[in-house]
């Protein structure tokens, strides 16, 4: 047990919490408890570094100064197997009168303590009340007459399981770690090493220099530049053109082997003629061609 003033963080070594279950469990009821203050040499506690082996005669810890932390189990199935393994009990005929009640009594000292560690023992907890239950009712045999099943098979299959992974993870931490049990060598050189870059021999210079010309060469360069289209200079246009006939066709104004953009703008201009009302576009009727003329009679 690793005993942390100030509300600390536990730094204490599972060995020593396990200790404290060991004296948990075979304390007779009724009776003190007479664990030595020193246990097999361990030290209580360090004071400015130096091992603490006995508490001093003087020493006083407030009642809220003082933190326990019991929890040096990896979880219940960790603590239910080790109840059993250090009994020597038979996994496959776990006594659980006495399993279950030295399980409550952990269960209950780090309820004192922690009610959040405490939580996940409840479960475990309610698990073997049910089956030490079970087992002193008497048992029912199926219609099909086999014998009915031992209320501790679960409980049985899931410590075997859980001890297999178990030794399997102490096999694999056994193994040689860096870091812990050996550290890699390492030379350190002093002094500087001068990097020697080899020479360029000339020929080889002019080769690479006559092939970035060739590259260069090889590259063209396409500038595009923009036309720049005015809609005044193509209303001036078809002014123009309507001048010399009476109607013309609205698609004789249009050339499209100038591109897109000129036809655009080509429209956009015999449109502005329409709204300022210098030219008119007519047609006879319906899907008949279409027409454009002057608004006024030219001079």
């Amino acid at each position: 047990m690793t005993a942390h003033a100030g509300g600390g963080d536990p730094s204490g070594s599972a060995g020593e919490q396990q200790r404290n279950a060991d004296a948990l469990e075979i304390t007779p009821a009724g009776q003190p408890d007479t664990t030595p203050d020193v246990i097999d040499g361990v030290a209580l506690a360090r004071l400015y570094g130096e091992p603490l082996f006995q508490l001093p005669n003087d020493l006083y810890i407030p009642p809220d100064a003082l933190e326990v932390f019991l929890d040096a189990f990896q979880g219940p199935l960790d603590l239910l197997l080790y109840l059993i393994r250090k009994q020597n009990f038979n996994i496959l005929d776990i006594p659980m009168a006495q399993v279950t009640r030295q399980y409550l009594e952990y269960v209950e000292q780090i309820r004192k303590q922690n009610l959040e560690l405490a939580a996940e023992y409840l479960l475990m907890a309610a698990m073997l009340i049910e089956i030490k239950s079970r087992m002193l009712l008497p048992a029912k045999k199926a219609d099909t007459g086999e014998e009915p099943e031992d209320p501790r098979a679960e409980l049985v299959r899931r410590l075997l399981e859980y001890e297999q992974i178990k030794l399997a993870a102490q096999e694999l931490d056994a193994l040689p770690q860096v870091g812990r049990d050996y550290v890699r060598t390492q030379v350190y050189i002093e002094q500087t090493v001068v990097t020697r870059w080899p020479e360029v021999d000339m020929n080889d210079l002019k080769a690479a220099w006559a092939d970035v010309l060739k590259r260069a060469k090889l590259t063209a360069h396409h500038h595009i530049s923009r036309e720049e289209l005015s809609v005044r200079e193509h209303m001036t246009g078809i002014l123009r053109r309507l001048q010399s006939a009476r109607f013309v066709e609205f698609s004789d104004l249009f050339d499209p082997s100038r591109g897109v953009p000129v036809v655009v703008v080509n429209f956009i201009a015999l449109l502005e003629l329409a709204k300022e009302t210098l030219i008119e576009i007519t047609q006879a009727e319906a899907f008949a061609p279409i027409y454009v003329r002057l608004s006024y009679s030219p001079s």
